[in-house]
């Protein structure tokens, strides 16, 4: 939940602190047992299930693969991180 508002509240990053995030994601990608094109099946499918609601910036959207602590603080678990911009709501829908 705190990556998540991290994201959502994060200030403009410079090339270095996107390099940074590019390698983090990758090295978790390497030690998760999801692929990449899991992730991206992943992708495409919430895309589709959020574009029935709303139109969202697909140029823009970002989902990641990473790690946090389970609610009792014990184990570290998998979680799946997504940042989508909304361009619009769709009409009829409030």
């Amino acid at each position: 939940m705190m990556d998540l508002l991290k994201l959502l509240m994060r200030k403009k990053e410079n090339s270095k602190d996107i390099a940074k995030e590019r390698l983090k994601l990758v090295l978790i990608h390497d030690r998760s047992t999801f692929s990449p094109q899991f992730l991206e099946m992943v992708k495409g499918e919430i895309i589709k299930v959020i574009q029935k609601y709303m139109e969202v910036d697909e140029e823009l959207l970002d989902i990641q693969l990473t790690k946090t602590t389970s609610d009792d603080g014990e184990r570290v678990i998998p979680a799946l991180v997504a940042n989508i911009p909304i361009r619009s709501m769709k009409q009829g829908i409030r």
